[in-house]
């Protein structure tokens, strides 16, 4: 229940719904009451910030400080990483499963980028093991089972990936993971405006992960004019991303957590291997 409240009370505070309701508002002020100004006033904000939002200046000013030092590929942020990496964790995103769709387009929005930088760094580091996390919602298989899926397709052998079909946000994705490595280091991999409340997390928990940050959207590089000064639903979304990032913030630190430590010392999957 707390789950689907975060959801549809999240959503409704984004900004797009929220200027929505301001505008409606206006709408009805204007058309069924004597508050006219009032209602000139709140369809106007709704308007006008409706266009800045969807500016890319204005979006990726308000995006940048959300990446800060995860808008670089993972090997320009790590000046010393592991030297024998065991795990890959990828966390789950966007998602949705059509059957008859290609593997890859059943990733939706943050997801896919999210899985190839996974992939990337599987490649780079053999005899590592992808990580996926990520529940069902309302679907027949899990966003985990979603991304092995496409790792799979693109060549990942089934036994070194593992689908972790249970957590339903970060805070549960740090526990289940911690179940499988326990407090060896690993690379984690999402977003870049989503690491930064990650490694929290993690580290709430006494886990110890290199950040390997995927999908970097601020822009910092050139553009063209009509890019970047044309209102773009693109750009909106960049925004967006800001915005729920603040909200994902407050909520972690106003919600009980759902998870519990662990009591028992974990034997990481290798080390029960090697005796």
């Amino acid at each position: 229940m707390l789950f689907l409240l975060k959801k549809y009370l999240g959503a409704l505070l984004m900004p797009l719904p929220l200027l929505l309701i301001l505008g409606f508002i206006g709408i009805i002020l204007l058309w069924f009451t004597r508050w006219q100004k009032s209602g000139k006033t709140c369809v106007s904000v709704a308007f006008i910030m409706i266009t800045l939002l969807g500016l890319q200046p204005i979006s990726d000013r308000l995006l940048t400080p959300v990446e800060g030092e995860f808008s670089k590929r993972y090997e320009l942020i790590t000046p010393t990483p592991p030297e024998n990496v065991h795990y890959i964790v990828v966390l789950g995103g966007g998602f949705t499963y059509n059957p008859d769709w290609s593997p890859s387009a059943n990733l939706l929005s943050n997801s896919l980028p999210r899985v190839t930088e996974g992939i990337r760094l599987y490649l780079k580091h053999p005899g590592s093991k992808l990580i996926f996390t990520g529940g069902k919602a309302n679907n027949s298989i899990s966003s985990a089972e979603v991304a092995a899926k496409v790792a799979q397709s693109l060549g990942v052998p089934p036994d070194d990936t593992i689908a972790l079909t249970e957590p339903k946000d970060t805070q549960e994705e740090a526990f289940e993971v911690e179940k499988i490595i326990g407090k060896s280091p690993f690379l984690l991999v999402t977003s870049a405006n989503h690491l930064p409340r990650a490694i929290v997390m993690f580290e709430a928990r006494g886990m110890h992960p290199f950040p390997a940050p995927a999908n970097q959207l601020a822009i910092n590089s050139p553009l063209s004019p009509w890019e970047k000064y044309i209102p773009s639903s693109f750009y909106f979304s960049h925004s967006e991303r800001a915005w729920y990032e603040l909200i994902g913030s407050i909520w972690y630190y106003l919600k009980p957590d759902n998870t519990q430590p662990l009591d028992a010392t974990i034997i990481a999957p290798e080390a029960i291997d090697a005796e």
